[in-house]
């Protein structure tokens, strides 16, 4: 059995896989979301301190497995230092103490993982990835060879949600609030900007509507709920069709025949039937990760874990490495 371990950001979840079945044996996870919540966004240090409460309490109860453990996985790029660290310390900790060797794991290679939790490996692939922290267009050929072909030049799709639901008072975490409000509203009652509609650059920027949205909030202050819901509705409508506008450019050069969404963001009901319709269109298969394991989760870790297991790639020590978001593989 593998043991893994995620702390990047503000879930602390463990998780156990078994080898040879690739069977989920355990997988739990504490959210921080009530805690961060009051703060319109994820304080890191009120993170770090909630991981190292959580983070024991979840080993605890994987404590029935630990004696069947042949290696620790743990994330430990891209995200937040101070986070990072305390999952960091807990696997090295097993390590001494279990004589394991540690699989070192890059957050976002584990959410491309997500697909295939208690299932077969299947690349090649062209995938995706939409966090609070990321978008980027990976060409996943294997194992070893993963390639960013398009990413942010400023704001990530999942980012821009979080801002848009604190600039209109609603809550952290912003993504699902503001996908349930802009259900309601009416999304052609305001006018957003398409990023980049007009130049050729295969990239992704979300400032532009993030400022739209904040002009909207001032320009009709003090928001009603029915305003509130429209310009969610307006936002959302303009930040899909950013995505779906360069991801069909992507497509028209390279014709995919697998395609995948995977990070946080893609539990968002409407980034899901828009690209079924825009894989339909290009005839390309569409994969998506169960909805449980979309957000930042261990036993997507453990499922990229296994593949590194069969490959034997161990190290004795690992450090936490904060990549800049257009590096981040």
């Amino acid at each position: 059995m593998i043991l893994s371990i995620e702390s990047s950001c503000d879930d602390s979840s463990v998780a156990v896989t078994e080898i040879a079945t690739r069977k989920l044996l355990f997988h739990r996870k504490i959210s921080q979301d009530a805690e961060h919540s009051k703060y319109g966004g994820v304080v890191p240090e009120l993170a770090s301190r909630l991981h190292a409460v959580g983070l024991p309490k979840l080993l605890e109860e994987a404590k029935p497995y630990l004696d069947d453990i042949k290696a620790v996985a743990v994330t430990n790029e891209p995200g937040l230092s101070v986070t990072l660290l305390e999952g960091v310390a807990m696997a090295q900790a097993l390590s001494i103490a279990k004589a394991l060797p540690i699989i070192a794991v890059n957050h976002l290679k584990a959410h491309i993982y997500s697909l295939f939790i208690e299932k077969e490996t299947s690349f090649p692939m062209l995938v995706l990835l939409i966090s609070g922290g990321h978008t980027m267009v990976v060409d996943v050929q294997s194992f070893e060879e993963m390639r960013v072909i398009a990413s942010t030049m400023d704001d990530s799709f999942g980012e821009s949600f979080d801002k848009t639901a604190k600039m209109m008072g609603l809550g952290y975490p912003g993504g699902p609030i503001v996908e349930k409000l802009a259900s309601k509203g009416d999304p052609n009652r305001f006018k957003m900007p398409i990023p980049l509609l007009h130049s050729p650059k295969i990239a992704f920027s979300y400032s532009g509507i993030k400022n739209a949205v904040r002009l909207l909030v001032e320009q009709n202050s003090p928001l009603d709920e029915k305003t509130k819901a429209d310009i969610a509705a307006a936002f959302q409508k303009a930040a899909i069709a950013h995505l779906l506008h360069k991801c069909r450019k992507i497509f028209e050069r390279t014709k995919p025949k697998d395609f995948a969404i995977v990070g946080g963001a893609s539990a968002n009901m409407a980034v899901r039937e828009a690209f079924v319709e825009l894989c339909g269109e290009y005839g390309a298969t569409l994969h998506l990760a169960d909805l449980k394991y979309c957000s930042d989760n261990a036993a997507m870790v453990g499922r990229y874990a296994l593949d590194a297991y069969e490959r034997q790639i161990f190290t004795d020590t690992v450090t936490v490495r904060v990549s800049p978001k257009s590096t981040a593989f």
